[in-house]
């Protein structure tokens, strides 16, 4: 039985350890694309490899049955949410911030969670979750704080990072709020991809710049390496590890932006300061306070 547990627990250590650095690597991903290429031409061509994988993987591989007529509407605004305007505003953003920024953000998301859903589904505001809220986003700006004004990091570029992060965050509590009714979560996945990818593809093609985007192995890598490892490896391990304790898991996220700024700072060559250093601090310590928020919960529930 000690042999059991003991490959359980090293498990779940390689598997959250994989899920940081691989979800802790997306912004890394998309900046070596951006050089290369406009930012919606990279988000639909990650979201069609991704979707194609996963519902190959879904119907022809695991047999598994189409969506039923009223299920197709909710992949539908699940996959607007969480992809077209989620990751559509991300991407964009990331013009205009650095990989370390973007990385910091992206590890934030638990806490805008906890803070929308106060509105979405009428749950009392903690006063953790509040201060955990503001001391994330003070960090961020810590960070951003010495780049702000030059072509590294603007305003807008916050903005529409934190107005993706708002939109991942309904998603999320769209997600959990609707009856799957048994549908496997590559099913989901895939469907919610496809249709996110599909609706942004208007926009991809009406601002389409032919001399912007250059096909070459830095489009190709970033890309493919935001559709499979990111899209796909990242989000089954989370899931994977969410069955298992969601409480605990959350505490891999804590991980997440170290090796965000570590990835950032050895492939795209970010500045590593005072200010990162105090930033990330103060992003840790607000994951913290939204973790013992969470803890309280599940221990009186």
């Amino acid at each position: 039985m000690e042999g059991e547990k003991k490959y359980t627990d090293l498990k779940w250590a390689l598997a959250g350890l994989v899920f940081a650095v691989l979800w802790s690597s997306a912004s890394t991903a998309t900046k070596v694309a951006l050089k290369v290429s406009q930012p919606l031409v990279i988000a639909v061509m990650r979201f069609g490899v991704a979707s194609l994988i996963m519902l190959v993987i879904a119907h022809l591989v695991l047999r598994k049955p189409l969506p039923r007529r009223g299920e197709w509407k909710p992949l539908i605004i699940y996959g607007m949410l969480n992809i077209t305007i989620y990751l559509g505003l991300y991407v964009i953003a990331m013009q205009q911030v650095t990989a370390s920024i973007g990385a910091l953000t992206v590890a934030v998301s638990p806490v805008f969670i906890s803070f929308i859903s106060v509105f979405f589904l009428k749950k009392p505001l903690p006063g953790t979750i509040a201060l955990a809220i503001c001391i994330c986003l003070l960090g961020v700006l810590v960070v951003a704080w010495p780049l702000l004004g030059g072509a590294t990091v603007t305003p807008l570029g916050l903005l529409l990072l934190l107005a993706s992060m708002l939109s991942y965050s309904i998603g999320t509590i769209y997600f959990s709020s609707q009856n799957w009714k048994g549908l496997h979560l590559f099913v989901i996945n895939g469907w919610q991809t496809f249709f996110g990818g599909l609706l942004m593809l208007p926009v991809a093609l009406f601002t389409y710049k032919a001399p912007a985007n250059h096909y070459t192995w830095e489009f190709w890598g970033g890309t493919l390496w935001l559709a499979i490892p990111v899209s796909i490896g990242a989000v089954v391990l989370w899931l994977g590890l969410l069955k298992q304790d969601a409480v605990k898991a959350g505490l891999w996220l804590f991980v997440c932006p170290v090796f965000g700024i570590i990835i950032a700072a050895l492939w795209v060559h970010d500045p590593v300061s005072i200010y990162t250093i105090t930033g990330v601090i103060m992003v840790l310590a607000g994951l913290a306070l939204s973790q013992l928020d969470k803890r309280k919960t599940s221990r009186k529930g």
